[in-house]
This record gives C-alpha cells, structure tokens and sequence, in this order.
C-alpha cells in the first residue's frame, strides 16, 4: 500500500545518485526507488529540462526528442541535406584562426608572444592566412569547400561565456529567452508531438548536453539514458522495463512513466544504433574529442538515420593563459576532423549533402595579456565547410583591428542570426516566413554561401501561426483555456504521461472566441496530483502541451 502521500516522504526524500535505468524496479525497493526520487528528476524525464546522454563509439551523445521539424524537413524539396553545428565552446581566437595578413605588423605587435610568424602561415589570399596548425583544410579551401563568414557577433557583446551561449542559442540578444532558435522550430513545426512522436529524432548533440538551442516553452527537446555504458547492450537485446507492476499512487504512476520514457529511450537508441552499425568510416579520424564525434555523426548519416541536424563540441577555447600550444592542438582538431569528415562521406557520394559550420560563444581580444593569453572579445569567424558551396571565398567585412569598440574588443560586421536564417532557409530549406518567426520575428539578411533553394510554402503553418491554448491553476482547479478563431467542433483530451488516455474534458461545438474549461470537473473521476498531456482537436489539426493537475 502506498502511504507516501500521507507523510510527505516525497518531499522529505534525500537526494542520491541515481543508478540508472537498468536499476531494479520492483515493488519490494518502492521506498528505496521513491528515496531517489525529486522534482528534477522527474521533469527531467519529462523532458521538461535538459537530458543526460547515451554512449555511441565511446562518445557521450544525447538526442532531441520527436518534433515536427522532422516532417518538415523530410518533406522539403531538398530533404537529404544535413547541417552539422560544430560549437568551438569557450570562446574562440578568430585574429589567430583566420590571420588578417592585410594588417600584419599590428597584429604581431599587439600580440607579441602568441601572434604566428607571417612565413608560417599557408596564405588563403593575399589578405588572410591560416596557422600551421589548421594546414589539413587547405585541402577543402582548394576544392571550393570552405568560406569564412567576417567579424561574426551581436550588438553590445556580452562577456560572460552563460549569457553569450545563451544568446547564440536563443537568438535574442537583449532579453533573457527561456526557448532556443531550434526549440522553437520543434514547437511551431510539430504542435502534437507529445502523442504523436515520428519515429526518428530531429537533431543529434555530442558533448554538449542541455544547450538551450534546443528548448521550447513547455519543453526541453532530449532524451536521456542514465548508464550511457548500456546503450549497445539495450539495442541488441531490448531490455525493458515492467510498465503494468507498479503501485496504485501518485508514486506508481510517476514510476509508470519513467519506466515508459526509458522504454521509449531504449526505441530510439536502437534506432540510432542501427543507423551506427549500417555504416563504417572509410578513413582513420583522430582519436581526440572532436576526430571521434565526427566520426560517430559520419557513421549516423551514412546509415541511413535520416537526422538533419546534428551538434558537436570542442571545448578549450577559453584561453587566458599559454595560449599557444592549446589553440594550435584545437584548431589542429577541427581542421583535421573537417577534412576526415568530408573525405569519409565523399566516399559514399553522401559529402555534397552535408554543410558544416563553426561557431563560438565570442572571441577574443586584439591585445594578448600578461599570461601569454587572450582575455574575452567579441567579434569572430565563422567557418563554412561543404562542397555544396561550389567555391571559396571571404563573405562580409573583416573588423578593423585599429578601430575597436569603446572597451578595445572588434567590432562585429555579420550578426549571427544571419548566418542562422541563411542555413535554414536556404540550406534546410525552411520557409522564410517561420524562420523569421523563431528567430522571435525578426528578418535577418542572407549571406552568400553559395547555394540556395526553394522556401516551402508557409500555407501549412497558419493555424499553427494563430491558434493559441495554454493551461492555468487556480486554487486547487487546473484549467485548459484556448481562443477559437471561427466555430468548430472541439475535442479535447486528457492522456498520462505514457500516452495513456484518462479521459474526454470536451467534445462538443466551440463557437468563435475564448474557452475555458475545468480539467477535474469534465474528467469527473479521480486524478492523481502531477504532470498529464492535454490534447485539442479541431479542422484536422492537433496540438498538445504538458499540463499540471492539483
């Protein structure tokens, strides 16, 4: 018998390490499972919050959850392109990844212990050079697959590595937004994706778990395995857990559901497993961080997953002191895994389908400091690499290193939402309309990439657009509210966490204007105090969100 309920263990439970999904999970340990339970962690397997990661190629990996982007992108009229996000964490030094030859002496002067001798450098033209260090992309610039995006960053450059991620994430750079740029899409694209999860996921991050690109309003897109060493095993055998033997509370019904989000877990980790194991690399990646990522991502495409995006992680870029040796050894690495990459897809024929581009928190200052270091900047470049861009080249204008902003950092040319909308409007081939929708309505100027497609038509989307529905609490009453733009028949249902049906809380004709309707009142039974799904029904659309009952 429950009696958790009764003396509030659940609140007074100590926090613990969990042990995992392959933990035992029977009646006989409920007080021991229930001690490991928190309010966090059962958001967490919401996905209400950010995720853990599972284990693929000896790499930690976590997937976005289902989200309609998946069916907008496969419908699109280029649906095999992928974009992969390589996120150089810690903010990047652009003056010493691309050299600005053009102003040489000023630069070796203001950085007189860190700057690269001008006959090191492998010249790109007669302006700008890359270091030793990043010689293996001389390959990808001489075959026209590689361009360099100019004095990339956003007005009035925050210097905190949180806050700027943030603002790179969400693409707000005053106001402190909750939901990413990709969050967003997986919102508006994808309105009823709690029921109706497609049967891949949107978009794969490596190494970089809970980055805020990936949230929306109600949700945190990801999933999580606890014990990331069991990822291979749950895909060869299926291990699964009891979802019927559960306790009859609000415990049992909060263990029904993890138990149901780890099943569901375990679907999608045999899927990208699947995918893994369809596919080998055709060339020998370095064996550091970014060489083995690259590598995983290769594997995923080649199989067959059908992911369009795709995150990797770099970290190290946060170079206050000896500068030097660690910029080189992690610009060694994304030169040398850009070119592996690209030289393992060709060997498919896969490598004119995927664009790849770098991106970092800020950059660096002109001056190195007394460390043999750089302290936080603000503008830097962003690199394009992908064959699709049939040529190389120089897009925007490069920051003048001897007219910096009021506190001596460069002064940013191309905002970083518009190399955002430039890739998904003309490479994933995302309507123009809702692209500026996510980037939170405004309408940002392409670059020049080199390629172009097609928008979709935004006719599909205008319900989604315009249809308004959120829940509230009021005492102990939870209400669903919505706004009818015209009459129609409603339905509106109310489902638990694994997907369940609890009941109907209205079915009947709406009439043009708000709505608003007593959760507990029209279900007419008991309900359980926690998370629930609502959702509404009419004119052939759906669309649901996570729900609080009391």
């Amino acid at each position: 018998m429950c009696t958790h309920d009764k003396n509030h263990a659940f609140a007074k439970a100590k926090k613990r390490t969990a042990t995992g999904p392959t933990a035992s999970l029977k009646d006989a340990h409920h007080d021991d499972e229930h001690s490991t339970w928190n309010r966090r962690s059962f958001m967490q397997a919401l996905g209400l919050v950010g995720g853990g990661s599972i284990m693929l190629g000896g790499t930690n990996l976590t997937a976005s959850a289902p989200s309609r982007l998946t069916t907008a992108l496969t419908t699109a009229e280029n649906e095999d392109r992928v974009l992969v996000l390589v996120r150089l964490k810690g903010g990047n030094d652009g003056l010493n990844t691309i050299v600005p030859v053009y102003d040489y002496d000023f630069y070796a002067n203001n950085r007189p212990s860190i700057r690269h001798t001008e006959n090191s450098l492998y010249n790109l033209n007669a302006d700008f050079g890359i270091p030793q260090s990043m010689a293996d992309l001389q390959s990808l610039w001489g075959d026209g697959a590689m361009r360099v995006v100019h004095g990339v960053g956003y007005p009035d450059q925050n210097l905190s590595h949180f806050r700027s991620s943030d603002i790179w994430a969400s693409g707000d750079a005053v106001n402190y937004e909750e939901t990413g740029v990709l969050g967003r899409y997986f919102e508006n694209l994808y309105p009823d994706f709690l029921i109706n999860p497609p049967e891949i996921p949107a978009a794969i991050q490596i190494g970089s778990q809970g980055n805020l690109i990936f949230d929306g309003v109600d949700n945190s897109y990801a999933f999580s395995v606890a014990n990331p060493a069991q990822l291979s095993s749950i895909a060869e055998n299926g291990v699964l857990h009891d979802v019927l033997d559960v306790p009859g509370c609000t415990f049992g019904e909060q263990l029904e559901f993890m138990r149901g989000m780890t099943n569901t877990t375990f679907t999608y980790a045999s899927t990208i497993n699947e995918a893994y194991e369809n596919a080998t690399n055709a060339v020998e990646y370095d064996t550091q961080s970014l060489g083995r990522q690259l590598a995983i991502i290769s594997r995923m495409i080649k199989g067959g997953l059908g992911t369009k995006v795709y995150l990797v992680t770099l970290g190290g870029f946060d170079t206050h002191a000896n500068q030097q040796e660690t910029h080189d050894n992690r610009m060694e690495q994304v030169a040398r895994g850009m070119k592996d990459f690209f030289t393992d897809l060709e060997a498919s024929g896969m490598h004119t389908n995927v664009m790849a581009m770098t991106f970092s928190e800020f950059g660096r200052r002109i001056e190195e400091n007394g460390s043999n270091g750089t302290d936080h900047g603000a503008a830097s470049p962003v690199m394009v690499f992908g064959p699709a861009m049939q040529g190389n080249g120089f897009v925007g204008t490069h920051p003048d290193l001897q007219d910096p902003d009021q506190v001596g950092n460069l002064k940013y040319s191309t905002d970083f939402r518009q190399v955002y909308a430039t890739m998904l409007k003309q490479w994933l081939c995302i309507d123009g309309g809702l692209v500026d929708e996510v980037l939170l309505g405004q309408s940002f100027e392409s670059v020049d990439l080199g390629f172009d497609c097609e928008s979709l038509s935004s006719g599909s989307f205008d319900i989604a657009d315009t249809f308004q529905h959120w829940s509230s609490v009021q005492g102990n009453d939870t209400f669903i509210e919505f706004t009818m733009n015209s009459t129609a028949k409603v339905t509106v249902t109310l489902y638990n966490l694994l997907g369940q049906e609890v009941g109907t809380v209205v079915n009947d004709f709406m009439y043009e204007g708000p709505q608003k309707f007593n959760v507990k009142e029209r279900i007419n039974k008991r309900l359980f105090t926690g998370q629930y799904i609502y959702q509404i029904q009419f004119s052939g659309k759906k669309y649901s969100k996570s729900i609080l009952v009391k």
